[in-house]
């Protein structure tokens, strides 16, 4: 084998065995920070229950064209994230922030951040612990919709809370 079939197999090696590392999220699919598996996340009826956190509670805040402001529903979404977080003292989150698909990538990148921080620092200043939020931004990488009018943007301008009870 040549040298560079060598170089080419240790880095396979490498990445290959960085996957499999638990608790890390580096390198996760999309849908594994956004949509995990149903099996993961209980029973919708559970309060307790990741599924009732994503479907009851509601786990995503939307933003308005290149802002980071938080609006009155995003409150009371991130209000009711309070009162769950605070009742099950035993989950994280990681807040990504996401863009729509205008602007570059490094303006996107930047944007995500600011919204991502903006929930952190509520869920903050509403009594959850700083040390159970990790941020992450996504830019416009990750939209949720699909197409180039308004609909998908207002969709893809968003923070999302993602529950976990991995250590971070």
């Amino acid at each position: 084998m040549t040298k560079f079939g060598l170089y080419f197999c240790a880095i396979l090696i490498i990445f290959f065995s960085g996957c499999s590392q638990s608790g890390s999220t580096a390198f996760l699919a999309p849908s594994t920070l956004s949509g995990s598996s149903a099996k993961f996340e209980g029973d919708v009826s559970d309060p307790g229950s990741i599924a009732f956190f994503k479907n009851n509670v509601g786990d995503r805040v939307l933003f308005s064209v290149d802002q980071s402001d938080i609006d009155q529903l995003g409150r009371d979404i991130l209000l009711a994230q309070v009162d769950w977080l605070k009742v099950n003292s035993d989950y994280k989150i990681i807040i990504e922030g996401h863009a729509d698909e205008r602007g570059t990538r490094e303006y996107n990148l930047a944007l995500g951040a600011r919204r991502a921080n903006s929930a952190r620092e509520f869920l903050v200043s509403r009594g959850i612990e700083s040390s159970r939020i990790k941020t992450v931004s996504f830019g416009k990488e990750r939209p949720v919709e699909l197409c180039s009018n308004e609909k998908c943007y207002s969709e893809n301008r968003r923070a999302v809370s993602v529950v976990s009870n991995l250590n971070f």
